[in-house]
């Protein structure tokens, strides 16, 4: 097709994505997919010097929904203009020098929620309004009340017309799907069908948040800058996100943006890029609005982390506890930097609960796991099928016995995927780090050697591994060396290598710092296990079932029969934070948080994943989210990195 019927074409589609999303709330494309149709569509209208008469590029918004009252907004509203690259952001930043001298810009996040216009009067709140078409949205009064963010009575007696995010935290949204029928794909569509939700109660009931980010009317007070108006948010009771800054030069706007796009997905809010306006308002008005963007103002867009492919077909694969997963394979596509042709599904209860299909178009997200995670269908094809549970062992072909939502193959000694996926857990850095021992070396030594237990690595002998393809004397000799290395371990270690279910490299410090010998691990009860940091029922049941198996503690045995020793833990009585337990958010500026978890361990502290009264400091970064404010609402002691660097200064002289 020539560009005009191209654009024609385009129009189309993205009029159709645009009617799903915002009146159905039901999405077929990934953001990422929709940014490609429409800037495609944007540059093809710069290209040839037409838009049509229905292009979306011309709309703010989305469709004003039938079954809500109707309600035009007092100020009119509009979308952001993007930019895809630093040197546009470097653009828009040099043409604003033209208005103001030396001119200054707020950086923000920009959230992926549903925009909310919220009005008060003497005080107190009156009405909410989605953003609609700009000009009309939906009244969502009522649903609106039900958000605790969203302040019902402010400190400012004037008229007060505000404008924010509607927000579903990571938080809520994780303990929403627990417990839905239908789990929500993602926050941002759970905050938009709670919010043009008919029933409050259901609004209620996915406990929103609200993040304020500018001031449309504040009746008989004036800004003079984007910095006043974010305190005087502040200042009213509002969520802000938590993160603002004042930059003036490009660079500075690079260095904070890659920040931020490196610990997105740690926050317990969706953002999907940045906000950057000229600080100054009183130029606003000169550089003014096109029909849809105001000129003084711009988002930078991070890469999208989700997108849409086709569910290929599922495969089921046996881990080392026994445990039958389904892995989704996928069309491959390119999410964040990578080709992603596989993907996580948890189980066939969170299947029928996505609702997805072999042969079907599917949601995936990636986020800080190599693997994505399937979100749920996007669309049935012609030719989708169900998926069906397997009720043998797609390795050994034994019958799978189900715990709860769960698929287990209980095989353990003859299921050769169990076998090798314990082996290479056993061998790993973390574990005991025996450098050399691939899975595909082990797969080897599995079927040439008959290695099938931890303590048969302590066996092998130079001939062994010279049984093996391309095995020569200086491979050999350096596995052989690795593997007498290793039988030097520390206590958490060896723990962590037993492979024991949801016993991770954090739970297993915290088992050896709380119990020292291993022995007092394998005699605790129950109770005695919980009272460590982050070991709930579950983990505890796990460890204390782990220890009552027989066979488990003779591979112990034969371990320490073949050389293995544990290393005892140094107990420093003087240690600087005995007794002290940190909690780590936000980013630090000299180190990475592991590194700096990492000091508080070496000179005696414990390292928490969550805020409580027992916590003795939080240490806050910069863009520190959840955990600071209840570190707040507890008072707990919040201190900074140059807080804790000094106390290591202080302890040393």
């Amino acid at each position: 097709m020539n560009k005009l019927e191209r654009m024609k074409f385009l129009v189309q589609e993205v009029n159709k994505h645009n009617y799903n999303y915002y009146v159905l709330d039901n999405p077929t494309i990934s953001d990422k997919e929709y940014d490609a149709l429409y800037y495609e569509l944007v540059d093809l209208e710069k290209e040839l010097g037409i838009i049509l008469p229905n292009s979306p590029t011309q709309r703010v918004g989305g469709e004003v929904l039938d079954k809500f009252q109707k309600k035009r907004h007092e100020i009119r509203l509009y979308s952001l203009n993007k930019v895809r690259s630093f040197e546009d952001l470097g653009d828009f930043m040099a043409e604003m020098a033209k208005y103001e001298k030396n001119p200054t810009f707020s950086l923000e996040y920009k959230f992926d929620g549903l925009t909310v216009v919220v009005e008060y009067e003497n005080g107190v709140f009156k009405s909410a309004t989605t953003r609609g078409n700009g000009e009309i949205g939906e009244d969502v009064t009522e649903q609106a009340k039900t958000i605790k963010s969203i302040p019902l009575a402010i400190p400012f007696k004037g008229r007060l017309i505000v404008q924010g995010e509607g927000m579903m935290t990571m938080k809520a949204f994780k303990k929403y799907n627990k417990t839905a029928e239908i789990p929500l794909k993602n926050p941002r569509n759970g905050v938009a069908g709670a919010i043009r939700n008919l029933d409050p109660k259901e609004t209620a009931r996915r406990s929103l948040d609200y993040f304020c980010y500018a001031v449309l009317l504040a009746e008989g007070k004036s800004f003079k800058t984007q910095k006043e108006m974010h305190e005087f948010i502040e200042e009213q009771g509002f969520l802000t996100g938590g993160y603002f800054k004042i930059i003036s030069t490009l660079k500075e706007a690079e260095k904070y943006i890659e920040e931020v796009d490196e610990v997105k997905n740690s926050l317990d809010v969706m953002i999907d890029g940045m906000v950057l306006k000229l600080n100054e308002v009183a130029p606003r008005e000169e550089i003014g609005f096109t029909n849809k963007f105001p000129k003084w103002a711009r988002a930078f867009k991070f890469e999208a982390m989700e997108t849409s492919t086709i569910l290929k077909d599922v495969v089921w694969q046996v881990g080392r506890t026994g445990k039958v997963s389904p892995i989704a394979i996928l069309e491959p596509v390119e999410l964040a930097g990578a080709t992603i042709s596989r993907a996580t599904l948890n189980n066939m209860d969170d299947i029928k609960k996505k609702g997805v299909l072999k042969n079907s178009r599917i949601f995936i997200r990636r986020s800080n796991e190599v693997i994505p995670e399937v979100l749920g269908l996007a669309e049935k094809l012609e030719n989708s099928t169900e998926i069906e549970e397997p009720s043998y062992c797609p390795c050994c072909e034994s019958k799978l016995v189900k715990k709860g939502p769960l698929l287990y193959c209980l095989n353990r000694d003859g299921c050769e995927e169990q076998i090798i996926s314990r082996l290479t857990h056993f061998v790993s850095r973390e574990a005991f780090n025996i450098e050399g021992l691939s899975e595909k070396t082990l797969l080897a030594l599995y079927h040439k050697v008959g290695v099938c237990e931890f303590s048969d690595l302590y066996n092998l002998t130079a001939d062994d591994l010279r049984k093996l393809d391309n095995f020569k004397d200086k491979k050999t000799n350096n596995i052989i060396n690795s593997i007498n290395r290793s039988k030097e371990v520390e206590l958490y270690r060896f723990l962590f290598a037993l492979g024991i279910n949801e016993v991770g490299i954090k739970t297993a410090k915290d088992l050896a710092k709380k119990f020292k010998k291993l022995n007092a691990i394998m005699k605790a009860s129950k109770e005695e296990l919980q009272e460590v940091d982050d070991v709930g029922e579950v983990i505890a049941d796990n460890i204390v079932e782990y220890f009552k198996d027989e066979e488990n503690v003779k591979e112990i045995e034969r371990l320490f029969n073949n050389g293995v020793s544990i290393l005892e833990v140094q107990e420093n009585e003087n240690s600087l934070f005995k007794n002290m337990t940190f909690v780590l958010t936000g980013t630090l500026e000299n180190y990475t948080r592991s590194e700096m978890s990492a000091i508080i361990e070496k000179h005696g502290g414990n390292v928490s994943s969550s805020v409580s009264k027992n916590t003795t400091y939080v240490l806050a970064g910069s863009e520190a989210g959840s955990k600071l404010d209840k570190a707040k609402s507890l008072g707990v002691k919040i201190i900074s990195e140059n807080d804790i660097l000094e106390m290591l200064k202080n302890a040393e002289n």
